[in-house]
């Protein structure tokens, strides 16, 4: 009997033996797989050793840039994604070395992304084979930037890129998109300073940059821009390091070359390298523009050159503009009230004295406050709320959703060649409908610091694309706190999880009655239609955004607006198709011509944009 029950006793010891086996196994595999990632995006300075010239990448055509594991660059396996845990989103690595410091960022509406850095900083990472006058690149002109690229095109699907060519320095400069999709970019350093560039972009990869033979008046160096709502696709330039001046591209017959800003004058701090550099501009949908700069904002008309309005100065001590670099937004526009409520948003910030103190190696602890005001009406006041953490250099990107995300920046120093300490790894998520208190919550960290010229982009599957990160003069992957920062990611919000597959709008289309394939794109106040599926059942809460998006550069998403658009009608049917008729915004003042993400917001989860084109009559 002993001996029967010893069998079958062993027999199971033996299937224990082998899953153990097994997991060990998978585990060790696993432990494999997961540690590149780990070390691609791993932490500062200590574990991130300069990129070998040879993984840098070579122009190939259109085949884009090398990784720096020696492949042609791909959507990485799951190994490059960390995963988040209730609600806080994660993090995937897309490129290891994308080549250039995406100091200044742009999507486009062929789904790609404009990507560049300064020329002036000496070779990038990305070598290529001829300049761009044909001329041949050899081992030996490893120091010739001219050799290197310093603009590339990513390609989001594909996850490639190819190199552009700058003629001459866009170093912190400014830009927006024309109607047509065109970007328009605007000054930069030295012989760049006055000059216009434009990138029209293409499907066959074979568009560049042109740089225009006509020139901006004045030098226009942290510069801000913002489109108008002009029929005349007009663009106004406002400020630059010692300019306190404003000028309009294109300039109208018998127009004056540039016009003096008294407000630049009053708001520079001589003592703070000015303060008011790179000033945040947001369109009112009275057709006036919020101007803040330092601690002061103004209500401008551009068409009288004339003040309107001067709101109250922003409680608090410290700056809010370059170098203090805190950043803006316009809050969602909404069709419920025609539009007409616009409310600005401005977070983060350096303490009085911190540019000059980070020179002398001490870094000041940065501001942790934000304020919104409501520009519209006669009642004006800032109300203030605290972030959970200071921060400067932040950027700030509005989600399908209606939500702020704040991501990127440090919580210590300035703007500036070695200015910061303390890199601010985890965004924050900003609801601005919840009660005073709740409205922050803090997301998945990252690996990877992001601090002076880092840049982000809301692309149009809902993912934010993050790059750059370059406190130096020149490309520095040696000991210091912060090294030249080449890695691409990809911060993949809550919204994107799995499990919200049932809810999320899938398959969009977008059509309008007088022209199906969308071509000519929607005149203002016209309906078009869009088509979706869900499936699951189709809740109350449905929401329809237009996202413009912004040309981002040192903390500043130039240009960028979100509207809730109206559905005059909506159905579905019993295969879980849903159709939808939207009502374009009334007028270029609430949204001026050009290129939009569409997205559906059904209970919270958006679906994957895609593009319309409001025009004029």
């Amino acid at each position: 009997m002993a001996e029967k029950n010893r069998i079958p006793l062993i027999f199971k010891l033996k299937i224990i033996l082998i899953f153990f086996l097994l997991y060990c196994f998978e585990y060790s595999n696993g432990v494999r797989g997961h540690s590149g990632a780990r070390r691609s995006s791993g932490s500062e300075a200590r574990g991130h050793r300069r990129p070998r010239r040879s993984s840098g990448s070579r122009a190939r055509g259109h085949n884009g840039a090398r990784r720096s594991s020696g492949s042609e660059a791909r959507r990485p396996s799951s190994s490059g994604v960390t995963r988040g845990v209730n609600g806080q989103g994660r993090w995937e690595l897309l490129m290891d070395n994308v080549g250039v410091v995406p100091m200044h960022m742009a999507v486009t509406h062929h789904g790609t992304v404009v990507i560049f850095d300064q020329t002036g900083a000496g070779p990038s990472n990305y070598r290529l084979r001829r300049r761009s006058n044909g001329r041949q690149c050899t081992s030996s002109d490893g120091s010739d930037s001219t050799c290197s690229a310093h603009s590339v095109e990513y390609d989001i699907t594909r996850n490639r890129i190819r190199p552009l060519s700058l003629e001459t320095d866009p170093w912190c400069s400014s830009g927006s998109f024309l109607s047509n999709g065109t970007l328009l970019q605007v000054g930069g350093n030295g012989a760049g300073a006055r000059r216009l560039r434009y990138f029209r972009p293409c499907q066959d990869g074979a568009c560049d940059w042109r740089q225009s033979k006509r020139m901006l008046s004045d030098d226009r160096w942290y510069a801000s821009s913002l489109t108008l709502p002009s029929e005349h696709d007009r663009v106004i330039v406002v400020g630059g390091r010692s300019v306190f001046s404003y000028e309009f591209v294109p300039k109208l017959n018998n127009e004056r070359s540039a016009f003096d800003l008294p407000f630049l004058h009053q708001t520079r701090d001589r003592n703070s390298y000015g303060d008011n550099l790179y000033p945040f501009l947001h369109l009112s949908s009275d057709g006036n523009l919020f101007i803040f700069a330092n601690r002061d904002s103004i209500l401008f008309n551009p068409r009288q050159h004339k003040v309107v309005k001067t709101f109250p100065k922003i409680p608090g001590g410290g700056a809010r503009n370059y170098p203090s670099s805190g950043s803006s937004v316009i809050l969602p526009l909404d069709h419920t009230n025609h539009f007409n409520r616009v409310e600005v948003m401005v977070c983060g910030g350096a303490a009085t004295g911190a540019y000059r103190a980070a020179r002398r190696g001490r870094f000041l602890t940065g501001l942790r406050t934000c304020g919104r005001m409501v520009i519209t009406g006669n009642r004006h006041k800032w109300n203030m709320e605290n972030m959970p953490r200071p921060r400067l250099m932040n950027d700030m990107l509005l989600l399908p959703t209606g939500d702020v995300l704040l991501i990127n920046g440090a919580e210590r120093g300035a703007a500036g060649w070695e200015n910061a300490r303390n890199a601010s790894r985890q965004p924050y998520l900003y609801n601005p409908n919840k009660k005073l208190g709740k409205r922050f919550s803090v997301l998945k960290s990252t690996g990877v610091a992001r601090v002076y010229h880092s840049s982000a982009v809301l692309l149009p599957d809902g993912r934010v694309l993050v790059g750059g990160g370059n406190p130096h003069n020149r490309y520095n992957f040696g000991n210091v706190a912060y090294p030249t920062e080449l890695r691409l990611q990809a911060f993949i919000p809550h919204y994107m999880d799995r499990h919200f597959h049932q809810t999320r709008p899938n398959n969009l289309t977008i059509s309008s009655d007088s022209h199906p394939q969308n071509r000519l794109g929607v005149r203002y106040g016209g309906a078009f239609s869009v088509r979706f599926w869900l499936g699951g059942r189709l809740s109350n809460d449905v929401a329809f955004t237009a996202y413009a998006p912004p040309f981002t550069t040192h903390s500043i998403s130039m240009n960028q607006r979100l509207l809730r658009l109206r559905a005059r009608r909506m159905e579905r049917d019993e295969e879980g198709w849903v159709e939808a008729v939207l009502e374009a915004p009334p007028s270029a003042n609430v949204a001026p011509s050009g290129h939009y993400m569409i997205n559906v917001v059904h209970d919270g989860i958006p679906s994957v944009a895609q593009w319309v084109r409001f025009v004029h009559s």
